[in-house]
């Protein structure tokens, strides 16, 4: 297995790298200080970075984009994440239904929203799935209780769907111009059969966003309600390609599916990275018992498990994005998000000890880094939802 990246990934991965640390980087933790969740998004910054190729590197060359690989994607989101954790996620949730508009919709559905996502430096995407009473359960839902999950409501009235309930924790959800919506068209049926995906724009009539919620990290990165009061969706905005139903749970991982974890994946691998150099810096320049902090044992064995944590973390990184590449069947994407989850949180535990007492204040990068970090603890469901990737192992080699 060679990892030896080619001309064009190394490019994306400059590029990535020249623009966090020129333009992120200046800005993030000022942006991160914003009490009002509502302004901490940069369109300004955003708009560069769209313009540079960020926000539409996963759209298929077929349909008008780069087409980047699965490596260049976890290298470019590895360099954002550097710069800012929240700031790489506001770029790549575009690519995760990017990938899904590719695999999953009619020709009709991917001229119709590709075109106008690859036009317009201001769309971005989301994707409504959590509810305030439904959550954990859509990702893993109990088998003995069908109406568990999803309770937003889809009634179908001619060519016409009827939306009414709420999303919740959204990402993009007050300033997303097109949304994936998992909608439960039938009650009385398990959460695979009974629940319906439609392609939401912004303009669809009964459909606003609510609260935009308050975050310790990824305060750049915008997640809110969305609230359908007898909403109107054409039925030409269902997705069709399985009968109309999500793909809510489906044991095929494909498009946004298989994109998400090694997305996360990567993004904590920048933040690691972050973590490493931070560490290293202070440990260089500060002094304590009349030596520099470098050439004390305890800290020396510290920065060593920073470092050893991050290479082994960006190793499985490549792998699982050179076997999407490959097409391989494997169950290492979700298993490289939880190991993601514990690199992250202890890296930047350790870059917060090191840098001691400096580190608890607000403005301090060591502080940010653990905060951005806790978000990893529910991304994508808690650790023990994601151990559903066991059950892919078992059928995976059954």
């Amino acid at each position: 297995m060679d990892f030896s990246l080619n001309d064009e990934q190394r490019e994306w991965q400059q590029k990535a790298r020249k623009f966090a640390e020129e333009d992120i980087r200046p800005v993030s933790l000022a942006r991160d200080r914003i009490l009002d969740p509502r302004e901490t998004w940069d369109w300004d910054l955003f708009k560069k970075g769209s313009q540079l190729g960020f926000r539409t590197l996963a759209v298929p060359k077929a349909y008008g984009g780069p087409g980047a690989d699965f490596v260049t994607q976890a290298l470019v989101m590895a360099e954002l994440a550097r710069g800012d954790s929240a700031i790489s996620k506001a770029f790549s949730q575009n690519w995760k239904w990017s990938h899904l508009i590719a695999s999953a919709c009619s020709p009709e559905q991917k001229q119709r929203f590709l075109s106008a996502f690859l036009a317009d430096d201001t769309f971005v995407m989301g994707k409504g799935i959590t509810e305030p009473n439904a959550g954990s359960d859509n990702r893993l839902p109990p088998e003995d209780e069908v109406r568990a999950g999803v309770r937003l409501k889809a009634e179908r009235r001619g060519d016409e769907w009827i939306l009414n309930g709420e999303k919740c924790f959204i990402a993009n959800g007050n300033i997303g111009k097109l949304f994936f919506l998992d909608a439960r068209s039938n009650p009385n049926a398990s959460l695979k059969e009974g629940v319906t995906m439609f392609l939401i724009p912004r303009d669809t009539p009964g459909f606003r966003s609510g609260k935009v919620f308050n975050k310790s990290g990824w305060r750049f990165y915008q997640n809110a309600e969305m609230i359908f009061d007898n909403a109107r969706v054409p039925h030409a905005n269902v997705v069709e390609q399985t009968g109309g139903q999500s793909r809510l749970d489906k044991s095929e991982r494909t498009g946004g599916d298989l994109f998400g974890d090694l997305e996360l994946a990567a993004n904590a691998l920048g933040v690691c990275m972050c973590a490493c150099e931070s560490a290293l810096k202070l440990t260089r320049s500060r002094t304590q018992g009349g030596k520099p902090l470098l050439e004390q044992q305890a800290v020396q064995l510290k920065l060593g498990r920073m470092n050893m944590l991050t290479e082994a973390l960006r190793s499985y990184v490549l792998r699982v994005a050179w076997e999407h590449d490959q097409k391989l069947p494997s169950t290492n994407a979700g298993f490289v998000m939880n190991f993601s989850t514990d690199v992250i949180q202890e890296v930047t535990q350790i870059n917060m000890d090191l840098h001691g007492a400096a580190g608890f204040t607000m403005d301090a990068l060591a502080n940010k880094l653990v905060r951005d970090g806790i978000i990893w603890t529910h991304l994508a469901g808690d650790a023990v939802q994601r151990m559903k990737v066991v059950r892919r192992m078992a059928k995976a080699t059954g």
